[in-house]
């Protein structure tokens, strides 16, 4: 934490033992042992909590970034469900208009046009019946 050379510790160490006096240096050595273990734990909590914050706000910013492309995907969404709405309400219309105009020549007796499929006009041209092929005169065998 600090730079601090071994060579400056004796020499504080030194003047401590001095200025303290050889009976209360222990007890005081002590002290300072659990005032700067203090202040570590203490350090290390300051950093841990400030480590927390970067993290808690990265996440903050993360979850923002989602809302905002899920409130634009979800408007993407409703854009495309509203014109598939409306495209089925306009075929629903037409079918249902196409239903009341068929309904509504049945009633006034006019023939409705009918259009002839592939299959229904091959029916008809074939009115003639079939002719059977069969075998030719017989030759006599000799």
């Amino acid at each position: 934490m600090f730079d601090i050379a071994f060579s400056e510790m004796l020499i504080i160490a030194v003047i401590a033992l001095i200025v303290i006096g050889p009976e209360k240096l222990p007890k005081v050595a002590k002290t300072v042992g659990h005032l700067l273990g203090k202040a570590q734990r203490y350090v290390s909590d300051v950093k841990s909590e400030i480590n927390r914050e970067m993290e808690i706000d990265e996440l903050r910013k993360l979850q923002a970034e989602m809302q905002t492309a899920a409130r634009k995907m979800e408007g993407d969404v409703q854009t495309t469900l509203r014109d598939t709405e409306a495209d089925l309400n306009k075929s629903v219309k037409s079918i249902e208009d196409d239903i009341a105009e068929l309904e509504g020549s049945k009633t006034t007796g006019v023939p409705t046009p009918q259009t002839t499929t592939q299959t229904d006009v091959s029916k008809s041209e074939v009115s003639a019946p079939e002719q059977t092929v069969g075998p030719g005169p017989k030759a006599e065998a000799k």
